[in-house]
């Protein structure tokens, strides 16, 4: 399953453009540029043009579809959106040994699954604004709550 256009548009959102590399937290290890494209191949002094944005973040997209193939979940295209917003904000790691994965894997449309989405909010010990937002529309999308569960032209 492919990202929907609609979670393009809100990870974008989410994540904001710098065109410029840059460490929101000084102890990082690696600087982040783009669309929250993060890692080695990313320098101090990098710069980028909005295109090569867009091309990272359908690549970091792309590569989080292949990591939650391998979990063997059974996602309609709603849910999938969800849970590729969730794993690119967090990592597929994290989401692989969380309850929120277990509980997808044992029923999907389990209602409990709600409540999973909600505990992740935190960084630093605070609740975070913009991570209650995000995910309140996981949650929304994996439900199909957002009125938007078909693609528009």
């Amino acid at each position: 399953m492919k990202a929907s256009a609609i979670l393009i548009e809100k990870l974008k959102e989410f994540e904001g453009l710098s065109l410029t590399a840059y460490k929101a937290v000084k102890s990082e290890r690696y600087y982040t540029i783009g669309y929250g494209h993060y890692g080695k191949d990313v320098t101090k002094s990098m710069r980028i043009t909005e295109q090569e944005a867009t091309r990272l973040l359908e690549a970091d997209v792309e590569r989080i579809e292949r990591d939650i193939e391998t979990l063997g979940l059974h996602l309609n295209q709603d849910q999938h959106d969800a849970v590729c917003s969730f794993c690119f904000n967090l990592g597929v790691s994290r989401f692989s040994h969380s309850t929120l994965c277990k509980k997808i894997r044992a029923n999907a449309f389990d209602p409990s699954i709600a409540y999973e989405f909600k505990r992740w909010v935190y960084a630093g010990g605070r609740v975070m604004r913009g991570l209650v937002k995000r995910r309140q529309w996981e949650l929304s999308r994996y439900f199909s709550l957002d009125g938007q569960n078909e693609e528009k032209a």
